[in-house]
This record gives structure tokens, sequence and C-alpha cells, in this order.
């Protein structure tokens, strides 16, 4: 999407597989299985899905997808099919270097994983050296203390190495990262989980991250199993979509696999989503 002289793209970072019920949370399985197939195991194909916008002052990425440091076993546990974000960027005539700012909707392998790589030694580093990494102050606090419940996701090589080589900013609440581009607290999917929103010339646009991950959990009542506070997730979605509704908002869905984006309206009472390419 080209707005004046800022575009906006949808780049991936390739795919995930995640068990079905757990994608769905209290939806039954008859339900959701109707609208993404699940393999012989269960599982229902993600994707992992970044943004970038590209101003004439910054180049900017929401969220890294998983990146390329787990080992077989974890890949093969999770499908993983990753590590396509730097092929995404050079599309757009950009390498990691160019990259001047990132903003993480919060800390799981599966969003902040391609923010580091392995060097030679096998150690982990940033992968954009010349970013500043901005995430919430709660969800830094969460990912560096998490519960039992938690504790699967998140990788810690995936964010202390931003701590250590001062590349880290902690955001304490809704802040405004750039012009006309802010982020907004949701909490409910992670402690500090946060939304992406870019009001660009006459365009409206919400990186809805995990609280909509994809077109299938518009339903008030599609709430993953993942999510730590679901009662938070729902007062959130609620609020963001009535948002995307009323203000003609475009969402793009962090875990999409094909349809990344689109507008929801209300017609004869029902909430209908119409899909845009990006």
């Amino acid at each position: 999407m080209k707005v004046g002289d800022i575009s906006i793209d949808i780049v991936s970072d390739g795919t995930m597989l995640l068990d079905g019920g757990s994608v769905f949370g209290q939806v039954p399985k008859t339900m959701w299985e109707v609208q993404m197939k699940p393999d012989r195991r269960n599982r229902v194909r993600m994707g992992l899905n970044c943004v970038v916008v590209q101003t004439p002052s910054a180049n900017i990425l929401i969220d890294s997808g998983a990146g390329s440091k787990r080992p077989d076993s974890f890949k093969d546990t999770y499908g993983l099919n990753g590590n396509k974000l730097l092929k995404g960027l050079k599309k757009l005539g950009l390498t990691s270097r160019d990259i001047d700012l990132v903003v993480l909707s919060h800390l799981h392998f599966d969003h902040v994983g391609g923010c580091t790589k392995l060097d030679r030694s096998g150690k982990a580093i940033p992968a954009f050296p010349k970013a500043r990494h901005m995430v919430q102050k709660t969800c830094w606090e969460e990912a560096n203390t998490p519960n039992e419940r938690a504790q699967h996701a998140y990788h810690k090589d995936d964010f202390l190495p931003l701590l250590e080589n001062d590349v880290l900013d902690l955001l304490d609440g809704d802040t405004d990262i750039a012009p006309g581009i802010r982020v907004k607290v949701t909490d409910g999917h992670s402690d500090g989980h946060q939304a992406v929103l870019m009001e660009i010339g006459s365009e409206r646009i919400v990186y809805m991250a995990d609280l909509v991950p994809t077109p299938y959990h518009v339903p008030l009542a599609h709430i993953g199993a993942f999510d730590h506070s679901p009662n938070d997730t729902l007062a959130a979605k609620r609020e963001l979509l009535e948002m995307a509704v009323k203000g003609g908002w475009l969402m793009i869905f962090g875990h999409a696999f094909t349809q990344r984006a689109g507008y929801l309206e209300q017609r004869n009472g029902h909430t209908q989503l119409f899909p845009v390419e990006m």
C-alpha cells in the first residue's frame, strides 16, 4: 500500500503449525475445522506476518517472526517453515542494516525470534544492528520471569541481546512512536501486548498482532487458549473491532495465512470481513 511518500507492506517470515484446539480455545472443533483444516496432528497452519513501513525519514519493522535459531526438534514440533523475513525485506530493496526501528507487539518467540541471529561463535546478536527496538515494560518483565503457563513461549536469546547491546527501549503505556504511528496496549494475550495503529494520509491501519491473530478470530468469543487473561483480550478486542468498523480501519492479522488484511463492515446486523491484498 502506497500513501503519498509512505509505503506499508506485509512481509512474511514463513509459517508455523499450532494445535487447533489451542488456537481457538473454547470454540468446538466442529466449528473451527470448517475454517482451518487441521493436519493429522491436529495442527493448523498460521502465517508469521510482519509489517514494514517505509517513510522518508525511517524504515520501521513491526514484529520479526520466529527467526532461525531454534533446533530442528523445536521446528518439527511447531512445523516452523520460517526465516523468510530477510528475503522479504530484500524484495522491498532493504537489508537488515536499513531498519531504523523495530516495534514488537510482544515477546513470544514467533514475534520476536527474528530480532536476533547467531554469530559464527553461536552467540545471539541483534539481527538489525542499527535499529532501536520498542516493547512495553510490562511485557519485558513478564518475558524475563514467566510463569509455568507462559514459559514455553519465551526464549531469552530472542530478546536479552537487545538489552546487552543497548538497542532496547521500554515503553510505559500507549505511545506515539513516529508521525502518525502509535502503539496501544491491549494486554490479554500477554502482559504488555500492544497493537500498532497507523493514520497516514486518508488511510487508517491497525496491526492486531495476537489480539485478533486471524480473520477467523474476529468473532468476540474466538480467543486462543494461549491468552494470559482472556477477559482482558475480550474487552480490548471489542474496543478495537468497534473502532475498525466505525472508523473504516484496515486490519492486519498477525497470523493469517491467506486473508492477511481486510476491512470490517456491519451489514444487516452481521459483521462481514472484506479481504484486501497487501
